[in-house]
């Protein structure tokens, strides 16, 4: 399924979308139909949708409207102006949406989940299975493997958790400081809060000014180490809340002083998670802004 939508596009699967849709919908009807996404919805989805539902919002957390993701948002593109609201998460997709014919964009920050990234009573069995340093719990991009061995070289304790490693170039260093592939759900959790650091780096070609790890790390009580950009210094105080870098020599630096300050580093974290809370950056809060300007709309 992946490889179609990421090689071929989203489209085509629409017809298989549609066919269940319309024996799960027959006969029902919604003041709103929620779209998280999007990749399979072409127009022709939405019109089936309309017949259903007064009002459909889009939610989408990726870039749709950027280079990184080749065919896969092909169907996301074409059904914009067809959507009574679109929501993202990147201000440059508020003009590209508009320009594309959307009505309504709204743009919003990304969040944790209440449930899903709240902090977990860790066993002495967790702490064996995932204590470590410094984590970096992602996906491989071609800009994060250099960066990573440059953080080993300059003496980082290093963990990698996450899928497609072995691609990386750097991989015959970045081998014995991976852990493992993909994980979710309470492993995913228990991962981060047994890290001591947990970095936070972006998707350069996603056009990344923060991730769902800004959130997720300090909701799941953890240290939060990222890159330095507005938004984060809007989201958390530095050397506070969080720790900034803007160079792998500076991460390096970050990384050495919070393992040499275990109360400072806790502090740090323990503040990083009562500021997410304040600023309201998890999902019951998004989606009701969401729906409340879905509700505005005509």
């Amino acid at each position: 399924m992946d490889r179609i939508t990421w090689r071929l596009g989203g489209d085509r699967l629409a017809p298989w979308l549609m066919k269940g849709l319309a024996a799960k919908l027959s006969k029902q009807h919604f003041d709103l139909c929620y779209v998280d996404g999007g990749e399979y919805v072409t127009p022709k989805v939405i019109a089936l949708l309309r017949q259903h539902a007064v009002k459909i919002v889009n939610y989408n957390i990726d870039d749709p409207l950027g280079p990184r993701d080749g065919a896969r948002f092909r169907a996301y593109r074409q059904s914009l102006p067809h959507y009574d609201l679109n929501a993202v998460v990147r201000i440059e997709n508020v003009a590209e949406g508009k320009e594309l014919g959307a009505r309504n964009m709204l743009r919003v920050y990304r969040s944790a989940d209440e449930v899903s990234h709240a902090p977990r009573r860790l066993t002495a069995d967790d702490h064996q299975r995932w204590d470590c340093d410094v984590l970096f719990l992602g996906t491989w991009f071609p800009e994060r493997g250099p960066f990573l061995k440059r953080l080993i070289e300059l003496g980082v304790p290093l963990t990698i958790q996450g899928p497609h490693w072995q691609k990386a170039h750097e991989w015959p260093v970045l081998k014995s400081h991976w852990r493992g592939g993909a994980i979710g759900g309470d492993h995913y959790a228990k991962a981060i809060q047994c890290a001591r650091v947990n970095l936070g780096l972006l998707s350069k070609e996603n056009r990344d000014l923060h991730t769902t790890r800004s959130l997720e790390i300090p909701a799941l009580a953890s240290l939060l180490c990222a890159e330095r950009t507005e938004e984060h210094i809007a989201m958390y105080e530095e050397g506070q809340e969080a720790l900034f870098w803007s160079s792998a020599q500076e991460c390096a630096e970050m990384c050495k002083f919070a393992l040499a300050n275990e109360e400072r580093r806790a502090a740090i974290a323990t503040a990083g998670h009562q500021r997410i809370g304040r600023n309201g950056h998890y999902n019951e809060a998004i989606l009701a802004s969401i729906l409340a300007q879905a509700g505005s709309t005509t």
